[in-house]
């Protein structure tokens, strides 16, 4: 059984648009595995193929072992994959606190009618808290989530990401509309929660993806030309044409 995330020969077709064409891709149980590419390359695309939210034309995606791309995005989430957006996904009028805790009910599929019970669950609580420390934010958990800075609010998200315990993440352009310091910030962060987990990342700033990633993957015109190192990526030919040598920097 093959542990990490695998795609094998997927394609994904809009009409006569083949956007995602035999695509390959074997990214290794706890590695930090980076998606790069020009803008239509198809990244997008290839997360909601992940995710569960665009069903394959053909091909197969495993993860830890087991086929998952007839499955719905909740189904996926309860195996252990986890993906957060490019647009920020938070309860702005919820308390910090309380967007985390969401996070881990909804992983357990618990619903609660009576906020009380809610309060008086230890474990739940205990579980809340461990994961506000893990993102640094356990002194704004009585804040309203709306009121934290735009930084806080994506480390916000990628706390209800591992809520539910997911041990694969997958996190689309966190660091997008970031000032300098609050990437490095974030790069931290991330470096932080994805010990221990398979971490798949979009990102455009290369400067992040070669500070984040063990290996790279290098996608255009729906496919992966290169998979490898940050330093042999930074070095290939092929994707310096395709890709690194108008935006690299």
């Amino acid at each position: 059984m093959s542990n990490g995330l695998k795609l094998t020969n997927v394609c994904k077709s809009f009409g006569e648009a083949k956007i995602i064409q035999n695509l390959n891709l074997d990214v290794k149980k706890n590695e930090r595995h980076a998606i790069i590419g020009p803008n239509g390359a198809g990244k997008s695309t290839l997360f909601h193929l992940i995710s569960g939210h665009y069903k394959l034309t053909s091909g197969s995606i495993t993860l830890n072992g087991e086929k998952i791309n007839n499955l719905e995005p909740h189904q996926i989430n309860r195996k252990g994959l986890a993906r957060s957006f490019q647009v920020t996904n938070i309860f702005p009028k919820m308390s910090v606190y309380e967007n985390i805790r969401c996070g881990i009910l909804w992983s357990m599929d618990f619903k609660y009618s009576i906020i009380k019970l809610v309060n008086k669950d230890v474990a739940l609580n205990k579980k809340t808290k461990s994961i506000l420390e893990e993102i640094n934010l356990q002194h704004c958990a009585d804040i309203p989530a709306g009121l934290l800075s735009y930084a806080d609010q994506r480390a916000l998200e990628i706390g209800i990401t591992i809520a539910g315990g997911a041990d694969t993440l997958m996190l689309d352009e966190p660091t997008a509309g970031m000032s300098n310091s609050e990437t490095e910030r974030a790069v931290n962060l991330i470096k932080q929660v994805s010990e221990n987990r398979t971490l798949v990342v979009v990102e455009h700033d290369m400067g992040v993806v070669f500070d984040l990633a063990d290996r790279i993957s290098v996608l255009v015109y729906g496919q992966i030309i290169a998979t490898d190192t940050p330093l042999n990526i930074r070095n290939n030919k092929a994707v310096q044409e395709a890709y690194l040598g108008t935006e690299d920097h």
